[in-house]
């Protein structure tokens, strides 16, 4: 029997069986589905992040110190600027506050204080108004810088120059807006407010710093910057960089993530790669349902002159077909449901190789889980399974 009638025949033989063939496929169907999609999403969430690092520009190094006993004060700020290959510091504090204007709802929200750098290093920009001078830093001047969606949300469509907030009860004069720009670093920028770094005294925080970032002076000098930054903290502050500190740059932080992003792919991809499993299993236990409703057709056909490989083959293409229509099918219910999670907020990113693989594993599937069934059905006696009611 040639290829073709076999193909035809194991789509007769599938058809006359829709609903078992059909939950037969549907298992296979969600474990290429459960693979595309949750490897996608790892993806997406990796390549969010990278975004987001790389936004901050290749020039710009992040100060961690991670010993509780060492703070740095603002005006030990320009021992790094004073690095012959730093040009700016900004130093950074998040802290959460209630936020509201006069007595209308307050809502709780993110608050960095930070330095007249901050914006210039972070990539922001200032839809109307001023930065923060270092002469609110000296005065501890109680001003804020607000987002975008902030000033909406407590001005609608006043300007809000020169007005008042009130955080954690006390009145701060609005000095500036950014322009929208959406989520960076964990943050929503558009949200957010920015106040002098000195001026946190006032909701009851430390104003020590632990937390920092610095320009280099040029992209070509980063590495450079950042073992001068390193140098420079262990020679003042009697610091150990393995322990008690961090100077990393966006390519160093970026290769970070993708191991841990790549991990966390490889992690989801194996525990949805276990429902694959199950798929195949099911084409085996089907498989071998068929071989036994249909002993005596393989009988007859043996004892009309075909071969063990005739049945052998008509069977393995039967098994075949299942896993490729239950691999196309998941291929298409796993980018349809990546793409709906978008809805949610969640980023997807399929990857074309990722949909090869699930592809090649489907058939891989066929292949693997039908040659038992093929080969007990291939072995058969004729005059066995004539016999066979």
């Amino acid at each position: 029997m040639n290829l073709f009638l076999t193909v035809k025949l194991a789509f007769s033989n599938i058809r006359s069986n829709k609903l078992r063939s059909g939950l037969t496929m549907l298992g296979l169907v969600i474990g290429i589905a459960s693979v595309i999609i949750l490897v996608g999403i790892g993806n997406g969430a990796a390549g969010s992040v990278q975004d987001q690092v790389s936004s901050l520009g290749a020039d710009v190094l992040t100060v961690t110190i991670n010993n509780s006993d060492t703070t740095l004060d603002y005006d030990e700020l320009d021992g790094f600027t004073s690095l012959s290959l730093i040009d700016s510091a900004a130093p950074y504090l998040t802290v959460s506050a209630t936020v509201s204007r006069e007595a209308e709802t307050s809502a709780q929200t993110s608050l960095i204080a930070t330095n007249d750098h901050y914006i210039d290093i972070m990539g922001y920009q200032l839809a109307k108004g001023r930065t923060i001078s270092e002469i609110d830093i000296e005065n501890c001047s109680k001003v804020v810088i607000i987002g975008s969606d902030a000033a909406k949300d407590l001005f609608g469509l006043t300007n809000p120059l020169g007005e008042t907030v009130k955080i954690d009860g006390d009145h701060y004069t609005v000095i500036g807006v950014l322009e929208s720009t959406g989520s960076s670093m964990g943050n929503n920028v558009d949200d957010m407010l920015l106040m002098p770094m000195t001026t946190v005294k006032y909701l009851g925080t430390d104003t020590g710093i632990s937390n920092l970032y610095l320009k280099a002076a040029s992209e070509d000098g980063v590495e450079e910057a950042a073992s001068e930054a390193e140098m420079y903290l262990t020679r003042t502050y009697a610091l150990s960089a393995d322990d008690d500190f961090s100077v990393s740059t966006q390519e160093s932080t970026l290769e970070a993530m993708a191991d841990i992003t790549n991990t966390m792919s490889l992690l989801l991809g194996g525990i949805a790669g276990i429902s694959l499993l199950v798929g195949g299993i099911g084409v085996m236990n089907v498989m071998l349902v068929s071989v036994s409703e249909r002993t005596k057709e393989i009988g007859i056909r043996k004892s009309l002159g075909a071969k063990r490989s005739d049945i052998l083959k008509q069977f393995l293409i039967e098994s075949l077909v299942l896993s490729l229509f239950g691999g196309i099918l998941g291929i298409v219910a796993g980018i349809s449901g990546g793409f709906a999670s978008e809805v949610f907020g969640v980023s997807f990113a399929p990857g074309v190789g990722v949909i090869l693989v699930s592809f090649s594993v489907s058939a891989a599937v066929g292949l693997v889980f039908g040659i038992f069934p093929s080969y007990r059905a291939a072995g058969l006696r004729p005059i066995d399974a004539l016999k066979q009611e």
